[in-house]
């Protein structure tokens, strides 16, 4: 069996949560650079993930509180689709990955770290992208800071949003 280590999650899972529900008060502020708030739909919101198993970690989330995917009406669902496919274009523009892992953990016992208020995650993957790092010193590299990433990412999705 193979094992994948995420050592790195360690400090969201130990580090102290904000009350509240995150996805619900950050797109609410006017602080989208320091709530990594990439861009926004009718229905969802794009927000680079703050403890990333790779550069340009980002998720796809709905604008309502909920939990379960048969929650969602039509028109959020379709929009969510909309700016999930929409979110893997800048992706592929800006970084131009090898290829991306898409999924959502639904409920805590399926991983989710908030299970309140469902997302979609979308992470670009390179060839080699894994090394010794998180293996010999329980450390994940991450080669880009989140403020670069955001100030990469954030014109793109300006641009494809108003598309």
């Amino acid at each position: 069996m193979e094992r994948l280590w995420a050592p790195w999650r360690l400090a969201f899972i130990e580090g102290s949560k904000p009350e509240g529900c995150i996805f619900c008060t950050f797109p609410a502020e006017d602080r989208d650079r320091e709530r990594l708030i990439l861009g926004r739909s009718a229905s969802s919101f794009v927000i680079l993930n703050k403890y990333p198993y790779n550069n340009g970690h980002l998720m796809v989330v709905p604008r309502r509180h909920v939990s379960d995917l048969e929650a969602l009406d039509g028109e959020e669902f379709d929009d969510l689709q909309a700016t999930l496919r929409l979110s893997i274009g800048v992706l592929r523009e800006v970084f131009g990955p090898d290829a991306m892992n898409v999924g959502m953990n639904l409920g805590a016992a399926a991983g989710a770290g908030i299970a309140d208020h469902l997302h979609w995650h979308i992470v670009p993957r390179w060839a080699g992208d894994v090394n010794f790092m998180p293996v010999l010193a329980e450390t994940k590299v991450i080669p880009d800071h989140l403020d670069s990433t955001w100030e990469k990412l954030r014109p793109a999705f300006d641009r494809a949003l108003a598309a």
